[in-house]
């Protein structure tokens, strides 16, 4: 039941790779699809900028239409993205979004491995504020146009997906190196070293598109539920939790994204991922 769980998750989680990178060919010219499907956001993140990208991603394009006049496609981005989280919560950080896909796969990587401190799962809350909402509002260019903030200074799935391919194919790109490439390979090699050590370190520490889900998880209706009739409090759940979880305590932490890995360690199978609410949360 544990390995089948897992390999499905994982393989939602390539599917969802898949179709948010479908055009692979575009990485050989450096090319960017720019057809009428990047008017749609994708769920997770992944940079508008990737080659192979199909979609757009909602907080490139929250920033973006932040600080414009354009305030019909800037409810549209704000809608789409609390409709997904009052369905699914951080489900779409643990099943869909491509980045976090790629965390998990350098955690594998053998080395020792890290608990962050509680305090550090704030910042992503603080970015989130600066960095998407406030500075492409207040910060903007003699035009009125903001800045993506959090796209240009930090994300270090963009400098991966974007920046780093098209450097690679575009020499004339190469020429516009400065500081800000380096602040950002800074940012990336941070982001990258501490998803080896750290599980998902990124989404606790910095994702604001995680931070927004997060918010979400206590009314989403996707759930994770503890029946406390069944559960008989060995601990398990919270030491198989990646995130650093204690469902039995805090079932709709903002950290969770209900990856089911809680619910597979339960030996009593009292972890229910669902639909809706089935329990009480009272014995008896």
């Amino acid at each position: 039941m544990k390995m089948k769980h897992a390999l499905r998750r994982k393989l939602v989680q390539i599917a969802a790779f898949g179709f948010s990178n479908i055009h692979l060919t575009n990485f050989r010219g450096g090319r960017i699809y720019q057809g009428k499907w990047k008017q749609f956001c994708n769920p997770g993140l992944n940079c508008y900028s990737c080659p192979a990208a199909g979609l757009s991603c909602p907080i490139g394009a929250l920033q973006a239409v932040g600080g414009s006049m354009n305030f019909q496609f800037s409810f549209y981005v704000a809608g789409f993205l609390l409709a997904v989280g009052a369905l699914f919560g951080r489900a779409v950080c643990g099943w869909v979004c491509p980045f976090g896909l790629f965390q998990e796969l350098l955690h594998k990587i053998p080395s020792p491995k890290w608990k962050l401190p509680g305090w550090m799962r704030y910042l992503k809350y603080g970015i989130l504020l600066v960095f998407v909402i406030l500075l492409p509002v207040a910060a903007t260019d003699y035009m009125g146009m903001g800045k993506p903030a959090f796209c240009q200074f930090i994300c270090p799935a963009g400098t991966l997906e974007g920046g780093l391919p098209l450097l690679g194919t575009h020499p004339e790109l190469r020429q516009s190196i400065g500081a800000l490439f380096f602040l950002k390979a800074a940012v990336l090699v941070i982001t990258l070293g501490g998803c080896v050590f750290a599980y998902r370190f990124f989404c606790r520490v910095m994702c604001p598109l995680g931070a927004i889900y997060g918010l979400m998880n206590r009314v989403s209706f996707f759930r994770l539920e503890v029946d406390p009739s069944k559960c008989i409090n060995c601990g398990k759940c919270a030491r198989e939790c990646g995130m650093e979880v204690d469902p039995v305590r805090t079932p709709d932490c903002a950290e969770c994204i209900r990856c089911g890995d809680c619910a597979r360690a339960c030996p009593a199978g009292a972890i229910r991922l669902g639909f809706g609410r089935r329990y009480s949360g009272k014995k008896g």
